[in-house]
């Protein structure tokens, strides 16, 4: 039994200091108000119309989106036949209305148990097997990050970036 045990509990440690060694190694963030005059948190928008989802198309003509990171991956694993079959790694941003920044950080974990829940949902109903990136695969899970970022803050999130995604199998 232990020796069945024992190589998931070194993977799931490997993984967490591997991804805690990235961390601390990583380059330091720049201070807030550096960030919104280097322009790594802050861009420009595109002269488009966007639907906010309701049928009510928002002009984003002159206007400015926000682009928020969300700090520390989600990991996400994999379960088939009740066993660990591989362990998804998935870094999120979001595009919002300019100002939200400290809404989002302060909102931060009711977010991230969101996030998780739908990405778990996903997973369960096999989103993350196979040829998991295609387009048809990748626009539900959008969608449903996009809309339970919008129940917690509101239509200020105009929508959810997957930044990276990657695939461990176990």
């Amino acid at each position: 039994m232990l020796a069945k045990i024992l190589p998931l509990i070194l993977l799931i440690v490997g993984t967490g200091a591997g991804i805690g060694a990235g961390i601390m190694m990583g380059p330091e963030p720049a201070p807030e108000h550096e960030m919104a005059s280097t322009g790594e948190e802050h861009m420009a928008t595109p002269t488009e119309t966007m639907d906010d989802g309701h049928g009510a198309a928002e002009s984003m003509e002159g206007g400015e989106h926000d682009y928020v990171k969300i700090p520390n991956q989600f990991i996400v694993p994999v379960v088939e036949h009740d066993e660990l079959t591989s362990l998804v790694v998935i870094t999120l941003s979001l595009e919002t209305k300019p100002g939200m920044a400290d809404k989002i950080r302060t909102f931060e974990p009711k977010l991230r148990d969101v996030f998780l829940q739908v990405l778990f949902d996903h997973a369960n109903m096999g989103g993350f097997k196979g040829a998991f990136t295609r387009s048809d695969v990748m626009h539900p899970l959008r969608t449903a990050l996009r809309e339970a970022a919008q129940r917690q803050l509101g239509h200020d999130v105009y929508d959810v970036l997957i930044m990276d995604m990657t695939r461990q199998d176990v």
